[in-house]
């Protein structure tokens, strides 16, 4: 089975960022986050084995939540400019290997890695997408074709994310994820969801009504089924109440997947990187070390993984 690689690089330069202590290039560039970068992308080649992979950036111009909702994650701090000048620096070295790079005015990097995801797995039904992250915005995009190879404690572990492993954390489907934020909000995106509403209440909600479409169609029919019962009038009064907010909250979360995208999966075709070409490329970070693993890396011989070995548990995760 070919497998396709999508980067949400940004979240992986933030993630790099904040682990790695400041190291600086030979020009007096801060490059602890293109180093940290660097590491993920090599650890990836080395993994996964991709056949396709792709890269996608966030812009700093607003998306079209922030135009429909101004408080968008406004309440995050902004990062510092140490960080953002890194980003073209990790881009010259993505060029360097030929990596496609995605990004989109009015669009996040989650939504096109949702439309790139969703269209090559219609171009090749065979295809296996892993989404290499380090947040957990894109576990609503799993399905039986697409997973998530997740960072967490830094950059020390890695861990796959499947239909099994959300539900097993969230108990619900990934399908349902956007639904859930509609209830409960995001308080890092600031996506309010219904007040009062609690993870636990908005995880029964979903179990007994599948999405909010269901839920309101429960609520407002006559009589109400029983199931509704179990419910207080407290809850069932601010979800009423509420209900145009959990609607938008639910669009702010969802993840766009028919973005007008033109690309073939053939031109996402990754081919084993020439550690002698690729050399300038780290000797003008100064990335001896990193340059060493990539020469290892092209002298080992290793299967292609089974993700179905790898994955892991999200339970030490909290729910944002």
């Amino acid at each position: 089975m070919d497998r396709l690689i999508l980067l949400d690089a940004n979240a992986i330069i933030h993630r790099s960022f904040h682990a790695l202590p400041p190291l600086t290039s030979k020009r007096g560039e801060l490059v602890n986050a293109v180093y940290g970068f660097i590491s993920v992308f090599i650890k990836v080649i080395r993994e996964l084995k991709p056949n396709y992979l792709a890269a996608c950036f966030d812009l700093a111009v607003p998306t079209f939540r922030h135009k429909q909702y101004e408080e968008y994650k406004a309440k995050r701090l902004k990062a510092p400019q140490e960080l953002y000048d890194q980003i073209p620096l990790v881009q010259e070295f993505l060029k360097a290997f030929n990596i496609p790079i995605f990004s989109r005015p009015g669009y996040e990097a989650d939504d096109l890695i949702g439309t790139l995801a969703y269209k090559a797995v219609r171009q090749n039904p065979h295809l296996e997408v892993i989404i290499a992250t380090g947040d957990l915005d894109t576990l609503q995009l799993i399905s039986d074709k697409i997973q998530v190879w997740f960072l967490r404690q830094g950059l020390k572990e890695s861990v796959l994310q499947n239909e099994e492993t959300v539900f097993e954390r969230f108990r619900l489907k990934p399908e349902q994820m956007a639904d859930f934020k509609g209830l409960k909000g995001d308080p890092s995106d600031n996506i309010p969801g219904v007040p009062g509403i609690g993870e636990k209440t908005a995880i029964n909600l979903l179990n007994d009504f599948q999405n909010l479409e269901g839920l309101y169609e429960a609520l407002e029919s006559q009589p109400q089924p029983a199931l509704l019962n179990k419910y207080s009038g407290r809850i069932k009064n601010l979800l009423q109440e509420y209900k145009d907010q959990a609607f938008f909250s639910k669009y702010l979360a969802s993840i766009q997947v028919n973005i007008d995208l033109d690309f073939q999966l053939s031109d996402l075709k990754f081919s084993p990187p020439d550690g002698e070409k690729l050399k300038p490329v780290f000797d003008r970070f100064g990335f001896r070390s990193l340059y060493q693993r990539l020469k290892d890396l092209n002298n080992k011989k290793e299967q292609k993984t089974n993700l179905k070995d790898k994955s892991s548990s999200l339970n030490s995760l909290p729910f944002n």
